[in-house]
């Protein structure tokens, strides 16, 4: 607390030089006129937030008043005014961890920390290891389309961040200031000349491209920092011990890879995203040894061992013009030399790795097979400069090229495959109903039998049981099914071939979305080994749905006591990997039920897998937003699951807007990355949790308000027929689906919008947008106020579980941000929009049940306001908000004039853009999208 107001006082300072920047710009740029309507809007919100309710109206007025041209002027120099915010706040960012690690040494959530106190724990060296190597923190990429900024601002924003950065470490000369200061003036001019949203829909390998970047510019060279750290954080709790580091951070992808709900993504689609995962590694490691060549400048004087000479006589032959070349360039540089053939070895690889997939596999011999090959290549270089008194050279620069192979490999990033369990259900009900025509003599012998699709489960389970041991191809060489059964035939083919021409590590995760049995398992794996790669993938089911999770322990049972599938885990080291996901929870059942059911599902799923004897890894399905699992430091998030579930290992998503925040910054993706760490060990070695959180009465209390919380939630958003008026009318969803953010539809079906249908990230980013942000507390207030009532001695329970239990400190802090970020009296100027008997319906609910759950917070939080707990995050949402609501009136009214015009009029045309920006705007101020 005590330090919040220097950072203020920084912060501020810097955003008024930017905010004087931006408003030169906009006089050069628009004239004052436009300048000086935005100071009249940003005056009169000011008003309004200091208790002027006229100023409120005045805002409104002054909205409707405004034409088209007029709108889009103010929308766009608020949305700018954001995105030079968010910079300066996380330039500031950057400035207190860079002061807080020179202050105290070990910083709270860092891997120093996380070792002292596992050590002092008692966790002996051995102990440490055996952690070490069952430990696995893996973020997975996904192309979700919560990222509302455009690729070509996203860069020109971190150049301009990088300018910031610049400030804070730097003594600049008067020449060197102007120089700096002009550079900002032309970034700001630019910006605000580019378009704020795309003028199409991104493809696929758009999103693969946006998604590589974060490799290009952060990771690549990051992660030997992090692995570096987390040894010597172990050499320092662990004096005198020595531990082997596995890659036990590693990093994954859906994009391009995640076919469900999304006709985007085809075979093609695939292969191309693997070539271009292959040809970005490749291009990584030549850029890191065209910066080596002259580091390893050592004479041959010293020596090099046999090893070195023959690999380097070896690699020569396959190149002898590079070898004439370096023996004349780097003339008695041995390990120079033994670099340039390992470059050309390299390029050679790239040329084969832009040869399609489908054509004939003949190795190229000067080609690294895989990146083992190129790891020896390097450790050879590594060991006979240790052998001959180099051992800084071996453990510097030459080490990081090593663990960047050992982790990235030449596949970059493991992509994930993603599949609905119907789509594998229809194509074998097609595949399988061939064999019974064939074995009956055809269509005109007039047998039949159920088809495989019409099947219940026991019955499916018989058939694929029977066809898993018979062993006969399911499959001709030519596929000449359906086209959608060709599709999804044919992607196992694909992972055969990314295994021969990339490696295994490319594609070994294939998730079945909406796993509703055993079945749907066993069909993949039939599929699987049908092309060959049975024991190739972890086949990872996905759970969902309340129901789903409540049915997931039984379908383990099913599946790992199934002949076929413990065999397939065997292949995969008794490992099994389990999603759970977030979105579709909280859609289904609310905020805190779905937080408890997938708390409990984590428990029951590592209970599961305990009695079988199977290693779990839990996959978490997070989004960044609260109501999807978000909302909060993902590594407090790590620290609320079940001890169980972790065990050192963890998969989660990173979607959207997040991996811009988390991972374009160099030391805040450190920082990110540490946190997971951190507490994943902090969590694998925990205690348990409370005695009163495991069947006392703190469990017997969240069970009952779950009960009470998902009533509420029903109530509403499931049986209030005007609910999903109210959504259409109050909030941009339909503009939504124009904003070209991703690549895939809005909604699963096509027609009129049913809840079912709507995709979880559209829903939570248009309640964010009206300021609603109803998948974040909705029903919990009911629920907490119910529970506890005038029972003074149940509001004591309620706290005590606050402060001591992990769980429940987050599940009220995360609803404690979207709180803050909700805003009622914003709200009410979108429920105008909604027809009255609809909003009579619906909005009384809202602000009645917005009030119960902040009550209920603080009383139990024993605050005065909301995020008191969470001051700067507080100080940020209250000096924004004035600068947001401007926008939040004008898009009202650009979404009442569109609804009065014709659709597909130029009237209308004329209007999206407009209201896009002002999306954008909104979602810049708010630091949220879905």
């Amino acid at each position: 607390m005590s330090e919040l107001p220097q950072h203020r006082d920084h912060l501020s300072a810097r955003i008024q030089r930017l905010g004087r920047m931006l408003g030169d710009t906009l006089v050069e740029q628009e004239g004052t006129a436009l300048f000086d309507r935005v100071e009249l809007f940003r005056a009169l919100a000011k008003a309004y937030r200091a208790g002027d309710a006229d100023a409120g109206r005045r805002l409104q007025a002054e909205a409707e008043s405004l034409d088209d041209d007029a709108a889009h002027g103010v929308v766009k120099a608020f949305a700018t005014y954001f995105q030079i915010v968010n910079l300066a706040e996380e330039s500031e960012r950057v400035r207190i961890l860079r002061a807080r690690a020179v202050e105290l040494g070990v910083p709270p959530e860092s891997l120093a920390e996380a070792w002292r106190q596992l050590a002092e724990a008692g966790v002996s060296a051995e102990a440490a290891q055996a952690l070490i190597d069952r430990m696995l923190v893996l973020p997975v990429f996904t192309a979700h389309p919560t990222e509302a900024k455009r690729r070509t601002l996203l860069t020109r924003l971190r150049r301009m961040a990088r300018r910031l950065d610049a400030y804070d470490r730097s003594v600049f000369t008067p020449s060197e200031e102007t120089h700096a200061v002009q550079a900002m003036r032309e970034d700001l001019a630019a910006l605000w000349q580019s378009d704020e949203t795309r003028d199409r829909q991104p493809t696929v390998l758009d999103e693969v491209r946006n998604g590589l970047y974060f490799f290009d510019a952060t990771l690549f060279d990051l992660v030997p920092i992090v692995y570096a750290d987390f040894e010597r954080a172990l050499a320092a709790a662990y004096p005198g011990a020595t531990f082997r580091l596995p890659p036990l951070l590693r990093f994954g992808s859906w994009i391009g890879g995640d076919r469900d709900g999304n006709p985007f993504v085809t075979l093609d689609v695939t292969e191309e995203t693997l070539r271009e995962h292959k040809l970005m590694a490749l291009r990584l490691y030549r850029r890191a040894i065209d910066r080596m060549r002259g580091h390893l400048s050592v004479s041959e004087r010293y020596g090099i061992s046999d090893d070195l000479a023959e690999r380097t006589a070896a690699n020569a032959a396959l190149f002898p013009d590079v070898w004439d070349d370096a023996t004349v360039r780097y003339s008695r540089q041995p390990y120079r030399q033994a670099m340039a053939l390992v470059y050309a070895r390299l390029g050679a690889t790239v040329e084969a790795a832009e040869r399609p997939f489908r054509a004939d596999h003949r190795p190229d011999p000067r080609a690294y097979a895989d990146a083992d090959a190129f790891v020896d290549d390097l450790r050879a270089m590594q060991d006979s400069l240790r052998q001959h008194g180099a051992e800084r050279l071996a453990s510097g620069r030459l080490a990081d090229l090593v663990r960047q192979a050992e982790v990235f490999g030449f596949h970059l990033a493991t992509l994930d495959l993603r599949q609905h369990a119907d789509r594998h259900r229809d194509a074998l009900d097609e595949v399988l109903g061939r064999y019974d025509e064939a074995e009956a003599g055809g269509e005109e012998s007039g047998r039949t039998s159920p088809r495989y699709a019409t099947l219940d489960e026991a019955g499916r389970l018989a058939v694929l049981t029977r066809e898993l041991a018979s062993g006969r191809p399911l499959t001709p060489n030519r596929l000449d099914f359906s086209d959608a059964t060709n599709e999804t035939v044919g992607l196992f083919r694909l992972v055969r071939q990314a295994h021969e021409r990339v490696g295994r590590a490319a594609l070994d995760t294939y998730i079945v979305s909406m796993t509703q049995g055993a079945s749907d398992l066993l069909a993949v794996l039939l599929m699987a080994q049908d092309a060959g790669v049975g024991d190739g993938l972890d086949l990872v089911p996905l759970f969902e749905t309340v129901a789903d999770l409540h049915a997931a322990p039984a379908i383990l049972d099913a599946l790992f006591a199934h002949p076929a599938y413990a065999a397939h885990l065997k292949t995969r080291g008794q490992r099994q990997q389990i999603m759970i996901g977030y979105s579709d929870s909280n859609k289904d059942g609310g905020y805190l039920t779905a937080g408890w059911e997938l708390h409990l599902a984590q428990r029951s799923l590592a209970a599961a897998c305990a009695r079988h004897g199977v290693e779990l890894t839990l996959f978490h399905g997070r989004g960044g937003s609260t109501g999807r699992g978000g909302g909060g430091s993902a590594g407090q998030a790590v620290l609320a699951q079940p001890p169980e579930s972790v065990q050192g290992r963890m998969k989660l998503t990173e979607q959207g807007e997040t991996i811009t925040d988390r991972y374009d910054h160099p030391e805040l993706a450190y920082r990110h990355l540490e946190q997971l760490l951190h507490a994943v060990l902090v969590t694998t070695a925990a205690t348990t949790p409370p005695p009163e959180a495991r069947g006392g009465p703190w469990e017997d209390a969240l069970y009952d308000l779950s009960g009470r919380a998902e009533a509420a939630y029903r109530a509403l958003v499931h049986e209030t027929p005007e609910l999903l008026d109210y959504f259409q009318q109050t909030t941009p969803i339909a503009e939504i689906g124009r904003l070209n953010i991703g690549s895939r539809p809005a909604k699963r079906r096509s027609g009129s919008l049913r809840l079912e249908d709507l995709r979880a990230i559209p829903w939570v980013f248009s309640w964010m947008q009206s300021r609603v942000v109803l998948p974040g507390w909705y029903g919990l207030g009911t629920a907490l106020a119910g529970w506890a009532a005038a029972d003074e001695a149940r509001w004591t329970m309620l706290g005590a579980m606050y402060r001591r239990w992990p769980f429940f400190r987050t599940a009220l802090d995360n609803a404690q941000r979207s709180l803050r970020k909700a805003d009622l009296g914003i709200a009410t100027v979108y429920a105008t929009l909604a027809d009255e008997p609809v909003r009579d319906a619906v909005f009384p609910h809202l602000r009645d049940e917005m009030a119960r759950t902040e009550a209920a917070i603080l009383r139990i939080t024993e605050q005065a306001d909301v995020l008191d707990n969470e001051p700067w995050l507080q100080y940020a949402i209250r000096v924004r908000n004035p600068y947001i609501d401007p926008m939040n009136h004008i898009q009202v009214t650009l979404l009442r004039r569109l609804r009065d015009a014709e659709d597909g009029s130029d009237e209308a045309e004329a209007l999206h853009p407009i209201l896009l920006a002002s999306v954008n705007g909104i979602a810049a101020g708010l630091r949220n999208t879905g």
